[in-house]
């Protein structure tokens, strides 16, 4: 099986995703990243997959209703049996080839087998500098997870 490493979603941003504010509800710009990201790791590992976090996710402008959307995911780091994928949504007129960034967030997934018991993914190394840069931003994040669920710990379900 080839691995594909990055999935580009593209669609019109329609009346029915407006918040209070008149622009597109950013829970529906949490969708649309979960829908790409999802693919993407899929379409790496080649198997079902599951969302374990969503992490640091930065709104930097709205996206407006009949804006062309594009929302980009990538692997940039995979673990045994999990797959951290940056995602970046961009959004423009669709009458113009600019896009700008909207939103940015790393996700997490797990590939599971029809139990739901985790399952080894293919490993992914980075070719390029930027794709080093990448894993180790994807290291970072990583490591302050940890030191977020040591702090939450207490908070937690027993």
């Amino acid at each position: 099986m080839t691995q594909n490493r990055s999935q580009t979603l593209r669609f019109l941003a329609e009346p029915g995703e407006v918040n209070f504010g008149g622009k597109v509800h950013g829970g529906s710009v949490m969708k649309w990243i979960d829908q790409a990201g999802y693919t993407c790791a899929v379409g790496w590992s080649g198997q079902y997959c599951v969302t374990v976090y969503v992490g640091g996710i930065r709104f930097y402008k709205p996206v407006h209703i009949g804006s062309l959307v594009e929302v980009q995911a990538q692997v940039i780091y995979t673990g045994k049996t999990s797959l951290h994928i940056a995602v970046d949504v961009s959004a423009g007129d669709p009458r113009s080839p600019h896009r700008e960034k909207t939103t940015h967030c790393i996700i997490v997934f797990v590939a599971v087998d029809s139990q739901g018991k985790p399952i080894p993914v293919p490993q992914w190394q980075p070719q390029s500098a930027e794709d080093k840069a990448m894993e180790e931003y994807a290291k970072k994040l990583m490591e302050l997870r940890q030191q977020i669920e040591e702090q939450m710990e207490p908070f937690l379900p027993t």
